[in-house]
């Protein structure tokens, strides 16, 4: 028996939901939603900036997770400072395709104002696949799809055992359902703000309009819409890393309400609550963020050379692995000798002490 989308029910796209059911958590997540942002006012202007540094390069990390792609961490970092201006130690270059989706997801958080047009839709697309492929695979950049290969699907599962968890709307359709969804982006007012950010998600991954990155944009989509309900481009939590926790359970809602009908009052509900879960852990990159600012301000008059600020600025951010002294050496592009005594003088300031263990596999971590 054919599977009747969401896209082909009688009345799409007007979305219907239980307002009361939603009242209280919205009242809830709007509390929280305030009372970070007015806790991060009340820091230094530095200490903020350092926070939308790491939240932006959680958000870029993780929405690129959820599609199977791991980016380079410092890459993210430097590539997102350099665009803001921002004065940090340790910049790394950065590949194209990294710089392509920061520049999506700043020009959807930093320009929320801005009206989202189908041209700046192709210009993030662009932005995201910057070669014209996906890996070894050749796709449409910039353009709506046109299903020549066949109807645009989400399926899981090996060849001949897959599974078809969505079917979008055929292509001969994107002109007039990408109108739609553009016209009720920038001119409809009606519905609570933060109710727009996952309409607005649920909407864009339900027609697909492109042959691949339909994901990375949906979300992007959803931080500029974030970034509407609070009338400011900073960011201080990330949406795309509470999905990429709850990734499974964001697909099985996502395939519900898509094989649903137009009352997306579920849907509605586990946005809310991940978003929730999303404001409250924010307070890990906070508490990071603080922990740095309190370091260096008790730092401040210590003589440190540029080598040194940036390892530790590395262990602050939270190091992969062992800090070794050939780690040393090969991140600050110098000779062994010269991480040795980096080291060695950081040891005595008690800044920096030795792991336990000792000789070849000798490590170092913050005193």
């Amino acid at each position: 028996m054919d599977v009747k989308y969401i896209h082909s029910l009688k009345g799409w796209p007007n979305f219907t939901w239980n307002k009361d059911r939603l009242a209280l958590k919205l009242e809830k997540v709007r509390l929280k939603q305030g009372r970070l942002i007015g806790t991060m006012e009340r820091l230094g202007f530095k200490t903020q900036e350092e926070a939308v540094l790491q939240t932006l390069t959680e958000d870029i990390l993780k929405t690129s997770e959820i599609e199977g792609e791991l980016l380079d961490k410092n890459q993210v970092r430097s590539s997102i400072a350099r665009k803001l201006g921002m004065d940090i130690v340790g910049l790394v270059n950065s590949e194209r395709s990294v710089d392509g989706i920061v520049e999506m997801m700043l020009d959807a958080t930093q320009k929320y104002r801005t009206p989202l047009t189908a041209k700046r839709l192709f210009s993030w697309h662009a932005a995201l696949f910057p070669t014209g492929r996906n890996g070894m695979t050749k796709i449409i950049v910039a353009k709506w799809r046109n299903d020549s290969n066949g109807p645009m699907q989400v399926i899981s599962g090996p060849i001949g055992k897959s599974k078809v968890h969505f079917q979008a709307p055929d292509a001969k359709k994107l002109k007039k359902e990408m109108a739609q969804f553009l016209s009720w982006a920038n001119n409809g007012k009606n519905e609570d703000s933060l109710l727009r950010a996952a309409i607005a998600h649920l909407w864009f991954i339900t027609i697909h309009p492109f042959e691949d990155g339909n994901g990375r944009i949906a979300r992007a989509i959803t931080d500029m819409f974030l970034a509407k309900s609070e009338d400011s481009p900073q960011r201080f939590y990330s949406m795309s890393a509470q999905i990429c926790l709850e990734r499974k359970d964001y697909y099985i809602i996502l395939e519900s309400i898509q094989k649903g009908k137009l009352d997306i009052t579920a849907w509605l509900d586990w946005f809310l609550n991940c978003l929730d879960r999303a404001l409250i852990n924010s307070e890990t990159i906070l508490s990071s963020v603080l922990k740095k600012a309190t370091f260096w301000e008790s730092h401040m008059n210590v003589n440190l050379n540029e080598r040194q600020r940036k390892l530790i600025n590395r262990l602050l951010d939270g190091f992969e692995g062992n800090l070794t002294s050939s780690k040393w050496a090969a991140i600050a592009k110098c000779s062994q000798d010269t991480a040795s005594r980096d080291i060695d003088e950081l040891i005595k300031i008690k800044i920096l002490k030795k792991n336990p263990g000792g000789g070849r596999n000798t490590s170092y971590s913050l005193f």
